[in-house]
């Protein structure tokens, strides 16, 4: 799990975004709005969808439609980014069954109707690689007690209780389809229940930092690796707010780098490791100009 001093380094950013966020809510929502489209690129690209970041803002903004795009993947696009700025715009709803099943319904909207909306049931086995999700028979049961389990919790670690929701929500599979879509929107969901941003899971990271943890899980029950990863990510979150809230100026860190002396490298390992108050936009490290680094 995760170590004392990184849990005391996001409770002190916490407390600086929260002190921050008075009087500009309104802002943190054009924040997080803006980042639906590399929230929904990158969720659709784990799932291997073809569109690029520029395709996705292409179709979200009513622009040209890529000449490469397939109606299923601009609906999955649409879809996927109407219930995220669906949650943005009012947070704090319970984390309930019926909420998920209307978020699926949605998701799945013009792509599948016979589906959406509903677990599976009867003989409708899914596969993803060599996992196979749970009987069909017990999802519904399954996702009861997975809930219930997730808001009647009051001991452990908010991030260790929502990294076993996700590990145990993939690995139930509950859905025919879209189930690591959803599974992605609930994190966020449940982050910005407890007044907290949303992350943003990268594509580019997935075969290295995120498919790894679904292999051990099954067969360990160790959700760990979940942990670290949604804590390195929300940390990123928090430090994108905190120096558009509060910086005069964001540069890339490559520059910032330079200007210090320090190697690129060396600062963009920091960066990845949330050492340095530093925040990826469209996949490029970016950091507040003035922070200077402590020894």
């Amino acid at each position: 799990m995760l170590y004392k001093t990184t849990k005391e380094r996001i409770a002190a950013l916490q407390e600086q975004y929260t002190r921050l966020a008075k009087g500009n809510e309104e802002l943190l929502r054009e924040i997080a709005l803006s980042e639906v489209p590399e929230m929904v690129y990158n969720s659709n690209a784990i799932e291997n969808s073809t569109l690029t970041l520029e395709d996705t803002e292409s179709i979200l903004s009513g622009g040209q439609l890529p000449s490469r795009a397939n109606v299923r993947e601009v609906f999955e696009a649409k879809n996927l980014a109407s219930i995220t700025e669906s949650l943005l715009k009012k947070p704090g709803r319970p984390l309930t069954i019926k909420q998920i099943l209307s978020l699926h319904k949605s998701l799945l909207a013009n792509i599948d109707e016979s589906i959406a909306g509903r677990f599976r049931r009867g003989k409708e086995w899914v596969r993803v690689g060599n996992h196979l999700g749970a009987n069909p028979l017990f999802v519904d049961n399954l996702m009861q007690e997975l809930v219930a389990g997730y808001n009647n919790e009051k001991d452990r670690y908010f991030l260790d209780n929502i990294a076993y929701f996700h590990a145990e929500f993939e690995t139930i599979h509950p859905f025919c389809d879209g189930n690591g879509r959803m599974g992605r929107v609930l994190i966020n969901w449940q982050l910005m229940n407890l007044g907290l941003p949303p992350i943003i899971i990268h594509n580019k990271s997935k075969h290295t930092e995120y498919y790894p943890l679904f292999v051990k899980y099954p067969v360990t029950l160790r959700f760990d690796g979940f942990t670290s990863l949604f804590a390195l990510l929300l940390q990123e979150s928090l430090h994108k707010r905190i120096a558009m809230l509060s910086a005069k100026r964001i540069i890339p860190l490559s520059l910032w780098a330079e200007r210090q002396g320090v190697k690129p490298n060396v600062a963009a390992n920091k960066a990845k490791r949330q050492t340095l108050p530093a925040f990826r936009l469209r996949e490029k490290w970016m950091i507040d100009e003035d922070f200077t680094e402590t020894i």
